[in-house]
């Protein structure tokens, strides 16, 4: 497999060449580019095409949360992380529903965020288990056993008949993020971490019926 294709958006460069430091030594992660702010992440996403963007959510131009939606919509739609001392439901929820693939703690050993990378890639949802309760409820607004939306049952019934994003965006006449945010609001409402989960567990619940 080709290495994950990484850019690094983190303006503190102590940390930032450590973090270059250790991906050099990891053979499937590929550090792409480096950037210091929200423009310039957004700069080298388009210049480079990486797999996922491992974001600070504190930059000098602003609050990385509010470039997600941007980044997601670039070609070819790359993962991304955000990292962030402020691990909470409600930033984890505002990063689901952004279309983001999760968050990391900015006190989590580099072999935990290479971990992390590593399943955002492969198209998991990565956060704390432990706040998975509250990001449901604050998603659903009806509290952990709420039921799929309509589109999301679809969406998944799809996957289940193994359609790919792009046949999905074809045949529903949607945009390829919001299909992918359709997906990523249903896997964190059933608790999943990955598509073929989610309807897994859908498929239990007799959700796809």
């Amino acid at each position: 497999m080709p290495p994950i294709r990484v850019v690094l958006v983190e303006d503190h460069d102590m940390v930032a060449e450590a973090m270059e430091l250790v991906f050099a030594g990891i053979g499937d992660i590929d550090l792409a580019a480096r950037a210091g702010s929200l423009a310039d992440a957004v700069r080298a996403v388009e210049l480079t095409y990486p797999d996922l963007v491992l974001l600070d959510r504190r930059l000098p131009d602003g609050d990385g949360l509010e470039v997600i939606g941007r980044l997601r919509e670039l070609a070819p739609e790359p993962k991304v992380l955000l990292v962030t001392a402020e691990v909470s439901a409600g930033v984890a929820t505002r990063v689901v529903e952004a279309g983001g693939s999760g968050v990391v703690a900015k006190t989590a050993g580099l072999h935990q965020l290479a971990d992390a990378i590593r399943r955002a890639a492969a198209g998991e949802m990565v956060f704390d288990a432990g706040l998975l309760g509250e990001v449901i409820d604050r998603l659903s607004g009806r509290g952990a056993a709420a039921e799929l939306t309509a589109r999301e049952r679809e969406i998944l019934r799809l996957f289940a008949d193994g359609a790919t994003v792009d046949e999905i965006t074809q045949r529903l006449h949607l945009a390829r993020n919001t299909v992918r945010n359709h997906a990523q609001r249903a896997l964190a409402k059933l608790g999943a971490h990955s598509r073929l989960e989610a309807v897994a567990i859908a498929r239990r619940r007799g959700l796809l019926d």
